[in-house]
């Protein structure tokens, strides 16, 4: 495990990425979250944002079919497409896009939801934002919300603040997304 966090930290440092120190072990709670899966219309938009403007990695790629010996979406009851994405951790930190093609299934609208209850806002820092949200908000479907700008928020240790600078889009399916570079380190 202090390898692999020490391979992390050294290609995080020579990205310039910001990132969070591990938790020591006498504060460790007894789970991870390791994914967030997004299901989506089109899974080909959704990686021209995540993949391609945003900047993730494909981790995996599958097309799922039930029963497994289907021969291919047509035979099958069931058949979906799996593509998970990292950024610099390939255990936490991942984004899943999920699409159903059989059966198929309903369409949320979520023009509009943007920090409403019950929905959900998906943070990523970046290291260059005027590229990545001019790559992103680009993209077929993408509704910009707010174009970037400075913010100071109080800091963890209460004894000051973190500055970023934010912006907030909906990707291609209406999911909630902070686009912000860190001006500040978190403390």
């Amino acid at each position: 495990m202090k390898i692999r966090f020490a391979a992390v930290l050294a290609a995080c440092l020579a990205a310039g990425a910001a990132f969070a120190d591990p938790v020591p072990e006498d504060q460790r709670v007894p789970i991870d979250l390791r994914r967030t899966t997004l299901v989506v219309n089109d899974i080909e938009r959704s990686l021209e944002f995540y993949r391609d403007a945003l900047g993730m990695a494909v981790i995996y790629d599958n097309l799922i079919l039930t029963p497994r010996d289907a021969a291919g979406v047509e035979d099958a009851e069931r058949a979906l497409r799996l593509v998970m994405l990292r950024a610099n951790d390939d255990y936490i930190g991942v984004v899943g896009l999920l699409q159903y093609f059989k059966p198929a299934k309903e369409t949320v609208d979520l023009a509009g939801t943007s920090f409403m209850e019950g929905t959900a806002v998906l943070l990523f820092n970046v290291e260059d934002l005027t590229g990545a949200f001019a790559r992103a908000s680009s993209i077929e479907g993408v509704v910009v919300i707010d174009e970037p700008m400075p913010v100071s928020y109080p800091s963890y240790d209460g004894e000051g603040v973190i500055d970023v600078i934010v912006s907030t889009l909906q990707d291609p399916d209406g999911f909630t997304i902070e686009l912000n570079q860190l001006q500040s380190e978190l403390r």
